[in-house]
């Protein structure tokens, strides 16, 4: 009878044990599945909707027939905050940024995992629960550097600071005397595709130890023609902390509700010009044009106001934004345009607000000496720039085209300060 009992128990810890494995790994993959979906959809639906779309998935993935019916219910799907220093999970209803599922097969349950030899020697269940979190992150590239659904062509004579991003969902082109600083990331899916001249990586100092290999998917873009929509509406979704929810004024040419009183209204180059005076402080300026027309922002300070309208966006030399949110829907390739001297930010080594954003369905074109201090610049299609030497400190800019960038550029990193109010799309990760 021993002898029965211990071949039994072996045969059934061979059998039995497997067969939990087995019910655990599925478990695994449900609660992760589970955790993703809900997480995915939390960025833009109530935590009621987000386990719903959590549970939805579990049908398929646990029938009950073999799991019963209580392995994954609403309970276990919890909304909460991932610290990554001290590896915890704290649960907040209200927290969009991370997710704890858990699954469980137990006595408690009524469905754990049954034995089919092991119960031959009183041992009838094994208890098997697993837990999954996933959290969002923001890729340090798409905070600051340049990144590009198609080719990033750099030229010659520049100068990257550690933790600026160069990255091409193609492949990234350089010439040569450009030096990366030790941190900066030079990334496309393959990169045997670097396209350099001959003698390249000694003619680029630090290119071959900040050469990355990867991939993203451009999930700002995806979501940006929704973004410019919402701002007609002034909704709050994507206002920026300087902009009050529903508050949205319409330009008229002739009329300076920003001009103070008791001063003569001003005088403009043209009919199809604004200037500062035009845009009410803190609100939403919409803009209506006709067909494919063009305004003309003429020289000048340009501060706190959201614009949107379906222009072709031009600057003239002298224009400074600072605390600013420029959104064009025209799709034209230079929808927004500058001949010279653009300044795209407050330059205050990277203090606090004065960043700006710029959004296109179409592309941007900065002819020469653009600087940009914490500034944004969002494209369906091509970026093109000529960058003022030492006149880019903090800069995003994401391209669903391609970028081109010239040379003699000095690209400053701050470290993530400054862009507090840039324009971001969460990605998501499993920590455990």
């Amino acid at each position: 009878l021993v002898g029965s009992e211990m071949c039994i128990r072996d045969r059934g810890i061979a059998v039995d044990f497997n067969k939990a494995m087995s019910e655990r790994t599925r478990l695994q993959v449900t609660a992760d599945a589970v955790a993703h979906a809900a997480l995915y959809t939390r960025e833009t639906k109530s935590t009621g909707e987000a386990r719903q779309v959590g549970l939805d998935t579990v049908a398929n993935m646990l029938p009950e027939y073999k799991f019963g019916s209580g392995a994954l219910t609403n309970a276990d799907i919890t909304f909460g905050k991932w610290d990554p220093e001290t590896q915890t999970f704290t649960a907040n209803e209200g927290s969009r940024s991370a997710v704890k599922v858990s699954a469980q097969m137990v006595e408690e349950r009524n469905n754990a995992s049954r034995n089919i030899l092991l119960r031959m020697i009183g041992f009838d269940t094994f208890n098997i629960g697993v837990d999954s979190i996933y959290t969002t992150y923001y890729p340090g590239c798409f905070t600051e550097g340049f990144i590009s659904e198609q080719i990033v062509d750099i030229q010659s004579n520049n100068s990257f600071t550690d933790g600026f991003c160069i990255h091409s969902n193609t492949y990234v082109s350089l010439n040569q005397n450009n030096y990366f600083e030790p941190g900066t990331v030079v990334s496309m899916p393959n990169i045997d595709d670097l396209d350099i001249p001959s003698s390249g990586f000694k003619l680029n100092e630090g290119l071959g130890t900040a050469l990355r290999q990867g991939e993203y998917r451009m999930r700002l873009l995806s979501k940006l023609p929704g973004i410019i929509d919402s701002f007609w509406r002034a909704e709050q979704d994507h206002l920026p902390p300087y902009i009050d929810q529903g508050n949205a004024y319409n330009i008229e040419f002739d009329q300076f509700p920003g001009l103070p009183l008791n001063e003569e209204s001003p005088k403009k180059k043209s009919t199809m010009s604004l200037i500062p005076h035009h845009f009410v402080a803190n609100a939403v300026n919409r803009l209506y044009c006709a067909g494919n027309s063009s305004i003309t922002l003429e020289a000048g300070l340009y501060s706190s106001f959201l614009m949107i309208t379906d222009c072709q966006v031009k600057f003239a030399n002298g224009v400074v934004l600072e605390d600013v949110v420029i959104a064009t829907t025209s799709e034209d390739i230079s929808s927004v345009y500058s001949g010279q001297g653009l300044q795209l930010g407050r330059d205050d080594n990277c203090a606090e607000g004065g960043g700006v954003t710029l959004m296109t369905l179409g592309g941007f074109k900065a002819a020469a000496s653009l600087s940009a201090f914490n500034a944004q610049i969002l494209a369906m299609k091509d970026i093109e720039f000529a960058a003022k030497a030492d006149g880019v400190v903090g800069a995003s800019f994401i391209s669903n085209g391609r970028i081109d960038g010239t040379s003699n550029m000095q690209m400053g990193f701050c470290q993530n300060r400054g862009m507090e109010n840039a324009f971001r799309a969460p990605y998501f990760r499993m920590v455990k």
